[in-house]
Parts: C-alpha cells; sequence; structure tokens
C-alpha cells in the first residue's frame, strides 16, 4: 500500500531517525533538491547509515538520486543499493534512456551484491516538458518502473509559468501521466501541495488528485500525510459495497447466473475490479478476511 509519499531530506539527521513514525506509507530520503552541492557526500553517508542502522518498520524507503547528467549518481547507488532500498527515484527523467541508463547501474550492482534481477525498483520522477511529452516511452522503458512520480514545481519553471494552488497550469501533465502509467500497469503519483499550513487545500488537492486516477500522493510535510492517507483511502460505504458485490457475485456464481445486477445496477467486469481493489486496500490497512478470497 503506497497512499502518502514524505520526502526527507538526506542531511536532516533527526528526520532520518524518526521517518518511520510520521505515519507516510513510503519516506522518500533525497539525496538531490534538499541537498546543497557542498553537502552531498555527507548526506549519502548520512542516509547510508540511516539504512544500516534503522528498521523503518511498515513504511517502504525510496531514495531520490540525483540526475544522470550529474556526477553525483554513479555514487549515490554504489553508497545505497547494497543496503536493498525499494525503489529509487531518478529525478528528471525525460526519456526512455535515462530510465534504461540508471536500471542498467543497479543491475550490475544487485549482481554484485547476490541480489537477485530487479530486486530494487524505479520510480521515475518526471518534471520536464519533455518527459511529460515522453512518458509513456518512460513508463514501459524497463521492467523495474514500478510507477511514475509528477514533478509540478520543477515542471512549471520549465514551462515559464506560475506554480498556483488551483494547479490548473499542471492539469495536462497530470492526465498524460496517469494514461500513460495506466497503459502500462504501473502506479502514478501526484506532486507535493507545497503550502504547508494550508491543510483545506491539502484535502481539495488530493481529492483532485485521486478523482484523475492518481495512485497517492507526495508530501514535502508530515503535516499532509494524515490528509493525503485519508483521502487515498477507501471509505466505509465504499468497503460495504465492495464486500457486497463480491458477495453478490459469488452466489451468482453458486446458482450458475452469468448475468447479476445490485442496487439496480448490472455488475460487470469494472465494477468487480474496483471492488477487488478496494477489498486489497482494506486489507492492507486494516487486516482481511478468509471470505474475500
Amino acid at each position: 500500500m503506497r497512499r502518502s509519499m514524505l520526502f526527507i531530506p538526506g542531511n536532516t539527521p533527526n528526520l532520518l531517525m524518526n521517518g518511520d513514525v510520521l505515519g507516510a506509507d513510503s519516506i522518500i530520503l533525497d539525496l538531490e533538491d534538499a541537498v546543497s552541492p557542498a553537502e552531498k557526500d555527507s548526506a549519502r553517508i548520512l542516509v547510508r547509515n540511516a539504512l544500516k542502522s534503522l528498521h523503518y518498520k511498515g513504511c517502504e524507503i525510496i531514495i531520490r538520486i540525483n540526475p544522470v547528467e550529474t556526477d553525483y549518481w554513479t555514487h549515490d547507488l554504489d553508497e545505497i543499493i547494497p543496503l536493498k532500498p525499494n525503489m529509487i527515484m531518478p529525478p528528471k527523467v525525460s526519456c526512455a534512456q535515462d530510465v534504461k541508463t540508471v536500471s542498467e547501474y543497479i543491475a550490475k550492482l544487485e549482481e554484485k551484491c547476490g541480489f537477485e534481477k530487479n530486486t530494487v525498483k524505479l520510480i521515475p520522477l518526471i518534471e520536464t516538458a519533455m518527459g511529460v511529452e515522453n512518458a509513456f516511452q518512460i513508463a514501459s522503458a524497463d521492467e523495474r518502473v514500478a510507477a511514475l512520480f509528477l514533478g509540478g514545481e520543477d515542471l512549471t519553471a520549465d514551462l515559464r509559468c506560475k506554480r498556483t494552488k488551483e494547479g490548473n497550469e499542471i492539469f495536462y501533465a497530470r492526465t498524460r501521466l496517469v494514461c500513460a502509467a495506466r497503459a502500462c500497469g504501473v502506479d502514478v503519483y501526484d506532486t507535493p501541495f507545497t503550502d504547508v499550513d494550508d491543510i483545506d487545500g491539502l484535502y481539495t488537492d488530493a481529492q483532485f488528485a485521486k478523482s484523475l486516477g492518481f495512485s497517492g500522493k507526495a508530501s514535502i510535510s508530515p503535516r499532509h500525510v494524515e490528509g493525503i492517507n485519508e483521502v487515498f483511502s477507501p471509505t466505509q460505504a465504499e468497503i460495504d459495497y465492495a464486500h457486497e458485490v463480491m458477495e453478490t457475485i459469488r452466489i451468482a456464481k453458486e446458482q450458475g447466473k452469468g448475468v447479476v445486477s445490485l442496487r439496480g445496477k448490472m455488475i460487470d467486469a469494472p465494477i468487480v475490479e474496483r471492488a477487488r481493489q478496494v477489498i486489497e486496500m482494506e486489507k492492507a490497512m486494516f487486516g482481511g478476511t478468509e471470505d474475500d478470497e
């Protein structure tokens, strides 16, 4: 389950130590934007040591490395991959070759460490106009790609427009990434809402992202994690309906019925699939029952 992803600067020991108690499903330990060039080496070592000594129970570990056009990214991977993070987030990915370059380097390190192939997944960060236009090629570039992630701040700078709370300027990019990701069968995550103090705005932005098809949303503040988790979790009514759908399907199969309706509406394959997704989310959140299988 990955509803919320919280960025944690790689050069902040206090936040690194408490990453797993901040409520996020995933934490992104950041070696890129949050770290100045003078602190790259020390941040990399700090993150490496954190992964060695801290267990980060109950949350996924994602490492945002530096871009492939810099001299830092291979050093990042050299230090981090042996510690087997769940995912690597390469930033400013603009084409399929960027993904392949990072994946091939990770593959060499995995082999050196004795890991199974594709142990460490990729979540390309798309934050340029070229990256948005190449979203499908990026999502399908390598089997290591597990999700796409939209970076709104750098994208609007590249588009030469103002980043706003309403987000109209990134609407096209959002829908383009969702379509590309879903076409390739991978997840897709929305850009952070950057006004830390505007909780109502965060809810509105997260709800809109969910309505577009995003799997979850990133955050730069622990204050936003609870709201994101709430928005991207099924409601009790949705959970109850999902169980009702699956029970109706079960009874129909026992009775040999090929067509079934519930509450006056035909139960077709998309409705069943959505019900399965809701129940899977429920199990991830609370545990489930055997009769849902």
